[in-house]
């Protein structure tokens, strides 16, 4: 995905059940990392389920995050029963 520095918008990240049930009650997390290796404790921001899809606001009208400039990896990860899967869910090309 690529968004302008300037734009407030959802990112949407598909996330797909394995077994099915409903939505969790916990909110999907997400981070954003711009080097190698995983995100750190203290980077990841709280978003919102819309049906399958985990959302989060970026950008500077009331985002919860304002990007700089640059190639992002885009984390996501969300509490089900004992599990807190994480996963990288693509990158994120901000100009």
């Amino acid at each position: 995905m690529d968004i302008a520095a300037a734009s407030t918008e959802f990112l949407h990240v598909n996330v797909t059940a394995t077994i099915p049930g409903p939505t969790p009650a916990a909110p999907p997390q997400f981070a954003f990392v711009s080097g190698p290796g995983n995100p750190e404790p203290e980077s990841w921001l709280p978003g919102e389920w819309q049906g399958p899809w985990a959302r989060l606001l970026l950008g500077p009208n009331g985002g919860a995050v304002t990007l700089d400039p640059g190639r992002y990896a885009v984390w996501v990860s969300f509490a089900v029963g004992a599990e807190t899967p994480v996963r990288r869910a693509g990158t994120l090309t901000v100009y």
